[in-house]
C-alpha cells in the first residue's frame, strides 16, 4: 500500500503537487513584484484607474501566495522563501521602468497567462492525486484570473 502524508494524500502525489506548487509560487512572487512596480511608476492620462488596478493585483497576488506556500506545508513539504529560487524557477520574468499602461496591461496579461497554465497543470495534478484541497483553491485562482483576463484584454481594446 503507498505511504500517505498526514492529510490522506498520496506521499509520492503530494511531492508532485508540491514540487509544481513550488514553480506556481515563485511565479506569483515575481507577478507580485511586476504589480507593484506597475502601481509605483505608472504615468499618464490613466494613472489614478491603473494605479489602482495595480494595487489590487498585487494585493491579491500577496494573499495567493501565502496561500501556496500554506498548501505546500499542508501537503508536507517546504516552499520556497528566497528570490534565488523565485528567479530560478519562475517563468515570469522582472520587469522594470514601466511607466506606460498599455505596456503595464500586456505585461500583466502575460503574466495571467503563465499563471494560469501553471495552474491548469496544478489542477490535474490535484484529480488525479484526490486533493480536492488543492483542487478547489487552484478552481478559484483559475475562475478569478479569467476574468481579470477578459478585464485586462478590455481595457486594451479601447
Amino acid at each position: 500500500m503507498a505511504k500517505k502524508n498526514l492529510i490522506g494524500i498520496d506521499a509520492a502525489h503530494a511531492q508532485q503537487l508540491s514540487e509544481k506548487l513550488n514553480i506556481l509560487l515563485s511565479n506569483y512572487q515575481l507577478f507580485y513584484i511586476n504589480a507593484r512596480g506597475f502601481h509605483w511608476n505608472i504615468a499618464g492620462n490613466k494613472f489614478f484607474e491603473l494605479h489602482a488596478k495595480f494595487e489590487e493585483l498585487y494585493d491579491d497576488a500577496i494573499i495567493k501566495v501565502d496561500e501556496i506556500a500554506e498548501r505546500i506545508l499542508t501537503l508536507g513539504h517546504k516552499p520556497y522563501h528566497t528570490f534565488t529560487k523565485y528567479l530560478a524557477n519562475a517563468s515570469i520574468k522582472e520587469v522594470s521602468d514601466v511607466s506606460d499602461g498599455d505596456t503595464a496591461v500586456r505585461e500583466v496579461l502575460q503574466g495571467f497567462s503563465v499563471l494560469l497554465d501553471i495552474e491548469r497543470e496544478v489542477l490535474a495534478l490535484a484529480a488525479d492525486a484526490n486533493d480536492e484541497g488543492t483542487n478547489a483553491l487552484m478552481s478559484d485562482y483559475i475562475r478569478e484570473q479569467e476574468k481579470l483576463v477578459w478585464m485586462y484584454s478590455a481595457y486594451l481594446d479601447e
